[in-house]
Formats: structure tokens, C-alpha cells, sequence
């Protein structure tokens, strides 16, 4: 291992226990196996799938008190579900354990979702209006930049896109054009893993009054926490690490601003109808109860695959953060436990190279997604990105001959074997 990035959950020394419930609780994946869980009332020792879209009352005046909130209760499963409040709950509690933000602890509240791409929709609708701007950066997924390109600007909600590395370029525009109130950034970004400096971000930010928001789905709340360095926002497809199985779709959206989140945001996703589904919620619940274990594996792995592919000689070059060549190198060291699962590399034989490459794979997968045991490759220019113009691929770093990859679980010399017969 790179002892440069250390696994150790428990590595860090300012313990801040953020839930009373879990008082009790002072390692992560006791964490990840115990918080949000609340004993049921026919004892269950697993949180049951709620499958009800509605709930009942014991009288009229309860449900009075509910709808008018002065009573906490379930209504209606668009609204909440004791299976989502679950999930929401540990989720909430692994991305704000041990974390201190301006000296204080923080705590957090979520809100399921039906997809990662339903809670962004929520947050870009509930924090911006006609007029106002995001700021972000190359390299983002393509349904966030499908999003923010295609569907909010003739909504009158506009962006900027540059390089936000530049720290002098982001306070730039910040300061010149005083529309942008949305700061969205996506680190380790997808596919080229650029990293950007969150700390540094959120603090510009914060100078000029403008809200940040962080997709933290590559290195999960594991590997990377944005509330310690300030953030508004985070949020996850939780369809990928979290669920870790590929068994269920699913996304949340997390604020800082617990009361935002009851409130108004609480209000914005019911009206809107990206709610999770009762199933799912229970298939990530179980999932995200593996998560360290599975992480710790998932790290291992992928730096044994990146100094492989970077000394192959079909390969050109390897996007990987744990690799002394990669310029974002320092910012994941200083943001990130380990540099993580995620990884691209582009093959010296372009578009022609990486369908070759893809096709004769034997145990590694062909498909698109992510956060899976297994290992997961797709090939963007005949994939996900068929459709994009040349030169637009290019000026996001997505070349002909670009291959991403999730690095799995599994036995890491069989991943290696099937690699290296399928670059040959």
C-alpha cells in the first residue's frame, strides 16, 4: 500500500460523536452497520421494507397533527418512509462522524431520493432561480452537465464552466459576475479524475455568499467528508459505492442546513416526486453496512492496477490520483483517505485500441456504472460518449482511446491476468 494515503478509519484523532442515539459508537463501520436504526415495533432485528404508500392514524386529531407538522408521523411514502428515514439517517451520520467544521461538530440531514440524478435536480431547483448561475468545472457526469447545459437554461438558470484547479481564475469570476450562486464540483470528476480543492472552494465561496455543493459518489464518505471543509451540500448516486452491489438505484441529497432540509427542501422534493421506493432503500441500508470492508479492498486493488497499466507499454497514460504523475496528486492527499476505486487510462492505439481492449476481456465487465465488486470497465468514445463530437470529447480529456475503470473486489491477480491478455 501507498502509505502515503493510510486506510485506517479510525486514523483520526479528533473523535466527535454527532448523533446521541450513537453515542455509544466509536468506530466507522460500527457506524456504517448500526446508526439511523431504530428498534421496530414487532422487534425485527433488520429495518422491514415498508411497502405502504400510506399511513394510518389512531384518530382524527393525529392526523390533524401531522399534516400541520406539530406532530412528528408518516403520511404518505412520496413524503417519507420509515425505510428511507433509515438510509437517510446513516448516510447522514457517516458523512458527519468525527467531523468538526470552524471548531464545531456538524450534523446533517437527508433526503432519499430515486436516483442521484432526482436529488440534484432538487437541489438546483430549490437553491437557484431565473437569473441566477453555476459555476463548475469540466468533467462532470454527463447527466449533471446534460442538466446544467441543456435542461436549466431555458429556465433562465445559466452556468460557467472552467477549470476551478485555478484557484485566481475561480475567485475571478466569483467576483465578476455577482449572478453565481451555486458552486458545483465533482471530486475525484468522472471520467478523467480531476481533483479540485475543496477546502480552498468553499472558503471562496463563503468570501462572495455563494452555496457549494459536492458530489462525494466516487470517493463516498469513506474516503472523503466535503462537510469538513465547509460545504452546503453533498450528494450521492447512492446507486454505486453505497449500495455496493448494483441492486438498486437510489440518490441523496445532504445539507448542513438541518432546518433548510425539514423545511423548504423537505417540501421541494415531495411536490417534486424523486422519492426513493421502499425496496431499494432496504437494498442500500444493507449494502452501505459493508461499505469500510468493501472500500479498503476496493483501494488495495486499484493501486496494484495503476502502477500495472502505468508501466504497460499499450497504455499512454493512467488518470489515477494515487500515482506520483497525476497533477491533482497533492489535492487528493491532503482532501482524501486513499486516491480510491476510480481510475481511467487511455490505450496508444485510440478508438479501434479500446473496442479491441474491450471485446477481449474474459472476467472484468463491460458496462457502464460504477461501485460494484466487481470490476467495471466501460469505453466512453464507443459508449457513453458515442454521440459527442471529437472535439468536444477531447476538450474534457475524453479521448479515442480512453477506458474507465471500477477496480473490484475480487482476487487482484486475476484482475491483473485478464488486463494484461486483453492489451496484448
Amino acid at each position: 500500500m501507498d502509505k502515503s494515503f493510510p486506510l485506517s478509519a479510525d486514523a483520526h484523532e479528533d473523535i466527535i460523536i454527532n448523533h446521541p442515539e450513537d453515542s455509544v459508537l466509536s468506530g466507522w463501520s460500527s457506524v456504517a452497520v448500526h446508526s439511523g436504526h431504530k428498534k421496530d415495533p414487532n422487534y425485527a432485528h433488520l429495518v422491514p421494507i415498508y411497502a405502504s404508500s400510506t399511513f394510518v392514524y389512531d384518530e382524527a386529531e393525529q392526523g390533524m397533527r401531522r399534516f400541520s407538522g406539530k406532530e412528528e408521523g408518516y403520511i404518505y411514502s412520496r413524503w417519507g418512509n420509515p425505510t428511507f428515514s433509515e438510509a437517510e439517517n446513516k448516510i447522514a451520520a457517516l458523512e458527519t462522524f468525527r467531523v468538526k467544521y470552524n471548531g464545531s461538530p456538524v450534523q446533517a440531514k437527508g433526503i432519499l431520493h430515486a436516483s442521484g440524478m432526482a436529488a440534484i435536480t432538487t437541489l438546483m431547483v430549490a437553491t437557484l432561480k431565473q437569473g441566477d448561475k453555476i459555476l463548475t468545472h469540466f468533467s462532470l457526469y454527463g447527466g449533471t452537465e446534460e442538466l446544467i447545459t441543456n435542461i436549466l437554461p431555458p429556465l433562465g438558470i445559466g452556468h460557467t464552466i472552467t477549470d476551478l484547479r485555478d484557484l485566481n481564475k475561480a475567485e475571478d469570476l466569483l467576483r465578476k459576475d455577482r449572478s453565481i450562486r451555486l458552486l458545483y464540483i465533482e471530486t475525484p470528476a468522472n471520467p478523467t479524475i480531476q481533483c479540485v480543492d475543496i477546502e480552498e472552494l468553499a472558503k471562496l465561496a463563503s468570501q462572495y455568499n455563494v452555496l457549494v455543493a459536492c458530489d462525494n459518489t466516487f470517493a463516498t464518505p469513506y474516503l472523503q467528508q466535503p462537510f469538513r471543509y465547509g460545504v452546503d451540500f453533498v450528494i450521492h448516486s447512492t446507486t454505486k459505492f453505497l449500495n455496493g452491489h448494483g441492486t438498486a438505484i437510489g440518490g441523496i441529497l445532504l445539507a448542513r442546513n438541518t432546518e433548510l432540509m425539514k423545511t423548504r427542501l423537505r417540501v421541494l422534493a415531495k411536490t417534486l416526486g424523486g422519492n426513493a421506493n421502499p425496496f431499494d432503500a432496504f437494498m442500500l441500508i444493507n449494502g452501505m453496512k459493508t461499505l469500510e470492508i468493501r472500500m479498503v479492498r476496493h483501494c488495495q486493488n486499484a493501486l496494484e492496477v495503476a502502477h500495472f497499466l502505468e508501466n504497460h507499454p499499450s497504455v499512454s497514460k493512467v488518470n489515477y490520483t494515487g500515482l506520483e504523475s497525476h497533477p491533482d496528486r497533492n489535492i487528493a492527499l491532503k482532501q482524501m483517505r486513499h486516491p480510491g476505486a476510480m481510475m481511467s487510462f487511455e490505450l496508444k492505439k485510440g478508438l479501434q485500441g479500446g473496442i479491441d481492449f474491450m471485446n477481449k476481456l474474459k472476467m472484468c465487465v463491460r458496462t457502464v456504472s460504477l461501485g460494484t465488486c466487481d470490476t467495471l470497465l466501460s469505453h466512453p468514445a464507443s459508449m457513453t460518449h458515442y454521440s459527442v463530437p471529437k472535439e468536444e470529447k477531447e476538450k474534457y480529456g475524453i479521448t479515442d482511446g480512453l477506458i474507465r475503470m471500477n477496480v473490484g473486489i475480487e482476487n487482484i491477480q486475476d484482475i491483473l491476468n485478464d488486463l494484461n491478455q486483453a492489451l496484448k
